[in-house]
């Protein structure tokens, strides 16, 4: 993050001061879970959820927030940033070029908007050192001005503290009202944790993919950053059509979103790439429609007919079918069908060119030539040839060693915009299973 656009954060802070001191009378109210009633509902608003690492110059990406807000010169974007540490536990809060905080964040993005043509960007003053400012109505009241809303990333669980009354997972006066906006037409967007926090139940809090597939799937938030943990209440609930995860081919997690589908009961994750977005226009109506913008993809893993075992008691799962979008592609919903960007068209491969190897499926931690985007890297690598109908890529780590199979089915399906390589794909069948060691 380009931290010299920090340098409002000590007007941030005095923000969030003068916010406290307007609510410092304003007691907390125990609110039952806010949903927006049906009669409340009109079109539905729109989510913008990114995977993570959000350039300042994805163009596309925040201009397609400020536009759903209103468009430039109209667009007011509230930004929130409970994800992050407040300043009392930055060690840099003090320096505006390193900072990184609830405040210092709130400043950055906010500038963000306002140079991407938004009329007004404020930061919402709420951390889980101010919890209670998520019950003030003076700040419902500068919720309630915007037209559109922005969350930081940081850790999701965060948000579940200073938003949803932490364990007792009800709304907060702002986000009821945030969620009442999205209803009635405003745009929610997100990145990392912040787009994370999108997510219904089973929400993911942490894991990684060769840990998931060796050791299962706990509900919690655990220490051990490795370990597969998800909260069963889940996040805010905005997105419906599936799991969330974020960070997928940066952080190898294709793996643990597929073990967390199947350990949950749910038929469909959508996995998303860094600095790439799923767009959700109508979120929550019959006419929820899904698009993918950015540089980078996103995968759907289908699990209606996926079987699981557990063969010499390691788990193994067959049947998985998988998509990958890229950018301006579409998502039917309630046809699980992907649908190509304007620009796109059939691809079919010519060339006999073997599967490059790949000896790290996941892109481990502890694997200093690792290959980020592996796992996808592969699939696409197979939908581009002629020479092979499956690939195999092996975990880097060992004992057990897991193999994930891709392979082609009759309907598989690729897309090019060059006319050389496959930029989409649907389709494939996946595989995870132990392999000889």
């Amino acid at each position: 993050m380009n931290r010299s656009l920090a340098a409002r954060s000590n007007r941030a802070a005095l923000a969030l001061a003068a916010a406290l001191a307007v609510t410092a009378t304003a007691a907390p109210t125990a609110w039952a879970d806010q949903r927006t009633p049906g009669h409340h509902r009109r079109d539905g608003g729109t989510l913008i959820l990114v995977g993570g690492g959000l350039k300042d110059n994805n163009d596309e990406i925040y201009n397609e927030i400020v536009d759903k807000a209103g468009g430039a010169g109209r667009a007011r974007i509230g930004v929130l940033t409970a994800a992050s540490v407040p300043p009392s536990q930055d060690p840099n809060a003090a320096d505006p070029q390193t900072c990184s905080n609830s405040a210092c964040n709130g400043a950055y993005y906010s500038d963000l908007f306002k140079q991407h043509g938004a009329a007004d960007a404020q930061w919402i003053p709420i951390d889980i050192e101010h919890v209670d400012a998520a019950d003030s109505d003076a700040v419902v009241a500068q919720v309630e001005s915007m037209t559109g809303f922005f969350f930081g990333g940081g850790d999701q669980y965060r948000y579940i503290t200073s938003l949803l009354h932490g364990t007792a997972h009800t709304d907060s006066k702002v986000l009821a009202a945030i969620r009442a906006k999205l209803a009635e037409g405003a745009v929610v967007a997100g990145s990392s944790a912040g787009a994370q926090i999108a997510s219904g139940p089973d929400m993911v809090s942490g894991g990684d993919s060769y840990q998931a597939l060796r050791d299962g799937s706990a509900p919690g938030y655990f220490d051990d950053a490795t370990k597969l943990g998800y909260i069963p209440e889940g996040g805010f609930g905005f997105f419906g059509p599936g799991l969330l995860d974020t960070h997928t081919g940066t952080y190898g997690r294709e793996g643990r979103a597929i073990r967390l589908a199947a350990d949950t009961g749910h038929d469909r994750v959508f996995a998303m790439d860094e600095n790439t977005a799923v767009e959700v226009e109508h979120a929550g109506t019959p006419r929820e429609a899904l698009r993918v913008l950015g540089t980078h993809g996103v995968s759907v893993f289908d699990l209606r007919h996926a079987r699981t075992s557990v063969v010499n008691g390691r788990w193994n799962i067959d049947g998985v079918r998988y998509g990958y979008l890229t950018d301006g592609d579409r998502y039917d919903v309630r046809a699980w069908r992907v649908e190509p960007a304007d620009g796109k068209h059939r691809f079919t491969p010519t060339a006999s060119t073997p599967v490059p190897a790949n000896h790290d499926a996941f892109y481990s931690l502890d694997n200093p030539d690792g290959i980020a985007y592996s796992f996808s890297g592969t699939a696409r690598s197979l939908t581009s040839t002629t020479a092979q109908r499956t690939a195999v890529a092996t975990t880097y780590e060992t004992r057990p060693t897991f193999a994930v199979e891709f392979a082609k089915r009759g309907d598989t399906r690729a897309w090019t915009a060059d006319g050389a390589t496959t930029v989409s794909f649907a389709n494939l069948e996946v595989r995870i299973g132990p392999a000889a060691d």
